[in-house]
């Protein structure tokens, strides 16, 4: 059922340009191929000696609504859309060059980064990718949210989320399941956005976050749905949420195979279940699985 597979990285290098929707500045990424055994790695060659810090949960430190990764002083926000388009087209190996800290926002969607790795392509290489098989299930919760992973069953990977904003809200509740393949990724997930209430939004600009971000940019949602757009697919937030969810497991650096399902979890709690995968390895376990 879950056959080994081989690493990938770019058939060249490509770049995607925007600007930060908590910082509003301009951030130009460029994908480049990388050698096997890599893993995803962001390289701020914006900083003295150019740091490099891999895309693993052991370098993520917790930010409001976002993912961020930190090594030292160099650190890199909102990478949940990256890794999880690299953890969804099967991109193993690669080195993200960026200029600044946050990510760009784009639409919201991971749509912009799979459309730039598939216009150069993916080649296979010489080595096996680490993959890490469910045995026995594990789970974290907060109050009324949860995510648990559990052995596969007919499909190596599927990922289910409920979402429950209550009956007073648009968005109400939604549940999406998908047995995860590059193919469904490209489909079903990449182009469902970020999205936020108008509440939020509101509060943000009276921060003084989020000044450049139009709510054209994402999906900002009122008494009556989104303002100044429209959904484009149904259930178009939970399905983001699933999307947030391959990202955030994409920090176990290995393919995974379970069954994880979750219930109004986000970035903090995903990660939280990553960090109980990888402590159920041994010291080699974790080196042959996830080096």
């Amino acid at each position: 059922m879950f056959t080994t597979r081989k690493q990938q990285t770019l058939a060249g290098p490509v770049s995607v340009e925007g600007f930060g929707y908590w910082s509003g500045r301009d951030i130009r990424v460029e994908f480049r191929p990388a050698l096997p055994g890599t893993g995803i790695v962001f390289v701020r060659h914006d900083l003295p000696g150019k740091p490099r810090v891999a895309a693993r949960v052991e370098n993520r430190v917790e930010m409001p609504r976002r993912t961020t990764l930190q090594l030292g002083s160099a650190r890199v926000e909102m990478v949940e859309h990256i890794m999880a388009t690299m953890a969804g087209l099967h991109v193993d190996n690669c080195e993200i060059w960026v200029d600044e800290t946050e990510m760009p926002g784009c639409d919201g969607s991971a749509l912009p980064f799979v459309r730039a790795i598939d216009s150069v392509g993916l080649v296979q290489q010489d080595a096996d990718r680490p993959q890490m098989v469910l045995d026995q299930p594990i789970r974290r919760e907060s109050g009324d949210t949860w995510i648990e992973a559990r052995p596969p069953t007919e499909h190596p990977c599927v990922l289910r989320y409920h979402l429950d904003y209550g009956r007073s809200s648009f968005i109400g509740c939604q549940t999406f399941e998908l047995a995860l393949t590059p193919e469904l990724f490209r489909t079903e997930l990449a182009p469902c956005r970020t999205f936020l209430l108008q509440a939020e939004a509101e509060q943000a600009r009276a921060q003084g976050i989020g000044s450049r971000t139009k709510y054209c940019d994402l999906l900002v949602i009122g008494q009556h749905g989104p303002i100044d757009n429209e959904f484009r697919i149904d259930g178009e937030c939970v399905r983001h949420k699933v999307l947030d969810m391959v990202g955030d497991l994409a920090l176990t650096g290995c393919d995974l195979g379970g069954r994880f399902c979750a219930s109004r979890s986000g970035h903090r709690l995903n990660a939280e279940l990553v960090r109980g995968l990888m402590d159920r390895l041994t010291i080699e376990e974790r080196w042959r699985r996830c080096a």
